[in-house]
């Protein structure tokens, strides 16, 4: 992408790597991880904030990155679905999403992985009900929920249990 005079610098850490970018005003943070930065893991969907499959974290808060121009989140901390995995280990909602077969054509998955690992994060879904409640902004064409669910509810009371033998 040439510059243009219109362009903006703007720096950002991303899946834990600085980037110091300039970039046009009108840029979404999609296109910028997508076809700036070839992170192709979130996806476009819906293009409208409505689908959820381009949800990444943003200084750790689930957001749907075809809302946001990036410019807008200039020094921001941006973990995408390729930044989950630490040291070649898988997160382990990536685990649990295979063990659970919690896909089946795998277009929302990375959004689904992200706003999952937000939710885990946030500490506010306590059941089944809440993940559901709290998913309910990343739709799934083939009609994964009960897998998802299941996969979230598992990683879940892993994170429980382990916070429980630290105390």
């Amino acid at each position: 992408m040439a510059p243009s005079s219109a362009d903006i610098p703007a720096s950002f850490v991303i899946n834990g790597s600085r980037h110091a970018l300039t970039i046009p005003p009108w840029m979404t943070l999609l296109d910028l991880l997508r076809e700036h930065l070839h992170l192709t893991g979130s996806k476009k969907g819906c293009d409208h904030g409505q689908c959820g499959a381009c949800t990444v974290l943003v200084d750790g808060i689930r957001l749907n990155s075809c809302l946001i121009l990036a410019v807008s989140r200039d020094g921001a901390d941006i973990t995408t679905i390729e930044g989950l995995e630490r040291d070649g280990d898988l997160h382990p909602l990536q685990t649990a999403f295979v063990e659970h077969d919690a896909f089946q054509c795998g277009y929302c998955t990375p959004g689904q992985i992200c706003s999952a690992a937000g939710l885990l994060s946030e500490r506010h879904a306590h059941n089944r009900a809440e993940i559901r409640e709290n998913m309910s902004g990343n739709l799934c064409r083939c009609g994964a929920y009960t897998n998802i669910a299941d996969a979230i509810e598992d990683v879940m009371a892993q994170d429980a249990a382990a916070r429980e033998a630290a105390e």
